[in-house]
C-alpha cells in the first residue's frame, strides 16, 4: 500500500476517526509519506494545502465537517482500493499583495478566494484596475472578491458569482452586494489577468483582504494575481472528480 500520513482537524469526530484509521494503516509520517489524508472540513483541507505546499505530496481529504465540497466521503474500509483509483485534480493559488493604509506590506496565498469587505457600517468604495487600466472608478458595495475555479462554489456562489470549471482558464470577479453601480454583477478574467483593488477614503471607509483564512485589516490597495510557479494535487474518489462535483453544482435547485 502507497505510505500515508494522516492530519485531522480539532473536531471531536476528525480526532476520533484519525485514531481508528491510524489502527489500521502505517502512519509514515509527512516526510515519508506518498500521500496525506486529511480528516475534516472543506476549511481543514485549505489547511492543509496551505501546510504543505511546496511536498508536491498529493492530498486526499475524507469529510468529517459540514459541507465537504473539497471531501471524500469518509469511510474506514477500502482505503487503499479508493487511493488507487483516485483521480487529481491540480489547482493554483492566488497571490495577494495587500498594503496597509499605515504602508505596510503583507503577502499571501488563497486556494479559494481573496475577498475584501467592509469593517464598519459604512460601506467601501473600491476602484478596480485590471491589467493597469481602471475598470470600475468606483464600486459602492459592502465588498468583493476574486475566486479561483476550485474556489468559485464557496464563497464566490454564496455572493451569485459563476461557476467555473476547474480546468477553465479564468477567475471570477464578484461583487459583494454591490449598491453602485447597482448592475454590475462581476467579470470573468484571464489566469493571466493581474487584478488590482485601491480602497477610497481608507480612512472614513476601512475595507480588510482576506486570502483564505489570513487576514489583513485597513487596507489601501491589493493587488492579486494567480502564480502558476505553486501547484497542488488534490485527489477525489473515481467517479466523483472535481470537475463533476462543480457540473453537478450548476444543476442543484
Amino acid at each position: 500500500m502507497t505510505d500515508l500520513h494522516f492530519v485531522a482537524s480539532d473536531a471531536d469526530d476528525a480526532q476520533g476517526a484519525l485514531e481508528e484509521l491510524r489502527k489500521h494503516y502505517p502512519d509514515k509520517g509527512p516526510e515519508t509519506a506518498q500521500i496525506i489524508v486529511a480528516l475534516g472540513g472543506d476549511g481543514f483541507m485549505l489547511q492543509t494545502l496551505h501546510k504543505f505546499l511546496g511536498s508536491k505530496k498529493p492530498i486526499y481529504g475524507m469529510n468529517l465537517g459540514s459541507v465537504g465540497f473539497l471531501m471524500n466521503e469518509y469511510r474506514q474500509g477500502g482505503l487503499a482500493e479508493r487511493l488507487a483509483a483516485a483521480e487529481p485534480a491540480v489547482v493554483h493559488p492566488l497571490r495577494m499583495r495587500a498594503t496597509t493604509y499605515s504602508g505596510k506590506t503583507q503577502e499571501a496565498l488563497a486556494f479559494n478566494e481573496v475577498s475584501l469587505l467592509r469593517e464598519t457600517r459604512q460601506a467601501a468604495k473600491i476602484r478596480i484596475v485590471v491589467d493597469e487600466k481602471t475598470r470600475i472608478a468606483e464600486l459602492i458595495c459592502d465588498g468583493v472578491l476574486i475566486s479561483t475555479p476550485a474556489g468559485s462554489t464557496a464563497y464566490n456562489l454564496s455572493a451569485h458569482g459563476p461557476i467555473l470549471p476547474i480546468d477553465a482558464a479564468l477567475l471570477a470577479l464578484t461583487p459583494i452586494s454591490a449598491f453602485r453601480p447597482r448592475r454590475w454583477h462581476g467579470a470573468l478574467l484571464p489566469h493571466r489577468s493581474r487584478a488590482r483593488f485601491e480602497i477610497l477614503e481608507p480612512d472614513k471607509r476601512p475595507v480588510s483582504a482576506v486570502a483564505d483564512d489570513f487576514e489583513v485589516r485597513g487596507v489601501s490597495t491589493v493587488d492579486v494575481a494567480e502564480d502558476r510557479s505553486i501547484s497542488m494535487t488534490m485527489l477525489f474518489d473515481a467517479g466523483h472528480s472535481l470537475d463533476e462535483r462543480i457540473l453537478a453544482e450548476q444543476f442543484v435547485d
